[in-house]
């Protein structure tokens, strides 16, 4: 139960009415519900939360160039939060994900920022490099006891930070991006089922790579034996290897991106086993890819569609709905009878039942009869906190078109 005792340091005074999503555990304060900041508390500083009667419902970092003013570490509001805060919280979400790795699997998000109570925190890791991103005021402020926790991991050597995402403009923090702690290898390579990938923790996308699709990669895997399969977006083409040991007969990978078909085919040569003579990497843009392979009466037993961030915002949903409706009626298009198509979303904007509608539109539009018969989702390194549905980003949808 929350202590009704006055606040001791800064704190923020929440409007009359607008303490209930705190009560309900979501971390974030937005401008809108501060009727009032009391004391003078500086970026990433941590403040209590009161209601407008008094009660102290929280301990969070202060965020005043953001419209999210505050993000929750504690929902105990008498809770120290220090450098042993950071270390305890950091040892139990490394603990937590104790099981998901072994010699066959060295990559793993050890920490997933609102879902291990670590607002703005989140922490990648590749075999013996460990990819750290910033990206609020708060983790900022506490960033030496943050890498100096994960730096502490058994088996780390080297802490590399990535805090160059845009969300960081709207907290008033420039990027920042080199080496922490350690020496940086060349290349970073982790396992994964225990096929050999590189993370370009440099310069590639995310952290350097796609950890939350390993169990997707996996299904992928699992239903490739015999198929010919599309693989579009493949960025550096971790659905392509994931179906070359399942068995595919033929994986055909395209992406815009030259450094990143570079990266997948690096990829390819780091697993000696696969057959490469199984693979064909396009460069070129994927909407006008398909139509031509439409044109050319191209058709594929498996489509894979992990598309980028259409829609980082809801703001951006209706836009996003078009270009993924798009894609996926072409996909349909090109699906064989009783081909299976495995189509995703990561953006935030897009919740799973708009998905759901726009994925049917596309079939309907594509005049094609097909049925869900299965759903995706993130790793169980990336859990969704059930008070925060806002981390539930990424989601995905497997279509089989009739026979």
């Amino acid at each position: 139960m929350a202590d009704p005792t006055a606040a001791k340091g800064p704190a923020l005074k929440l409007k009359p009415g607008r303490e209930k999503s705190l009560r309900h555990r979501h971390p974030w304060v937005f401008s809108g519900a501060i009727d009032a900041v009391q004391g003078e508390p500086s970026v990433g500083d941590t403040v209590s939360v009161i209601a407008a009667d008094g009660t102290l419902l929280a301990r969070a970092a202060y965020s005043p160039a953001s419209q999210i003013r505050a993000r929750v570490w504690s929902f105990e509001p008498r809770v120290a939060i220090d450098a042993d805060f950071f270390r305890q919280r950091i040892e139990r979400a490394v603990a937590a994900r104790a099981a998901l790795q072994d010699d066959r699997n060295t990559g793993c998000r050890l920490v997933h920022a609102e879902a291990d109570g670590l607002p703005g925190v989140v922490a990648d890791r590749y075999g013996e490099v460990v990819v750290v991103q910033l990206s609020s005021a708060g983790a900022e402020r506490w960033r030496d006891a943050i890498v100096d926790a994960l730096a502490a991991v058994p088996g780390v050597t080297c802490i590399f930070e990535r805090s160059d995402a845009d969300v960081r403009k709207l907290e008033g923090l420039e990027p920042r991006v080199g080496v922490l702690r350690g020496d940086l290898p060349a290349p970073v390579v982790f396992r994964e089922d225990d096929l050999v990938y590189h993370a370009d923790v440099v310069a590639g996308q995310k952290t350097g790579f796609y950890l939350d699709q390993r169990d997707n990669r996996r299904a992928v895997r699992a239903l490739a034996a015999g198929r010919e399969m599309l693989n579009v977006f493949c960025y550096t083409g971790g659905f392509t290897l994931a179906a070359l040991a399942g068995g595919a007969a033929r994986v055909t990978s395209l992406d815009s991106s030259g450094p990143a078909l570079a990266g997948a085919r690096a990829n390819l040569a780091a697993n000696p086993a696969l057959d490469g003579e199984r693979a064909e990497w396009l460069e070129a843009d994927a909407f006008a890819t398909l139509r031509k392979f439409r044109d050319a009466a191209r058709s594929f037993d498996l489509i894979v569609l992990d598309p980028p961030k259409f829609a980082p915002t809801v703001a951006h949903a209706e836009r996003a709905a078009r270009a993924y409706k798009d894609v996926n009626l072409w996909a349909l298009k090109l699906l064989r009878p009783g081909g299976l198509l495995a189509t995703f979303s990561c953006s935030h904007g897009v919740d799973a039942e708009l998905f759901r509608k726009i994925v049917a539109g596309a079939a309907l539009d594509a005049g094609a009869d097909a049925a869900i018969v299965g759903r995706f989702g993130p790793s169980a390194d990336h859990p969704v906190a059930l008070a925060f549905p806002e981390g539930d980003y990424l989601k995905g949808l497997l279509i089989r078109k009739a026979m």
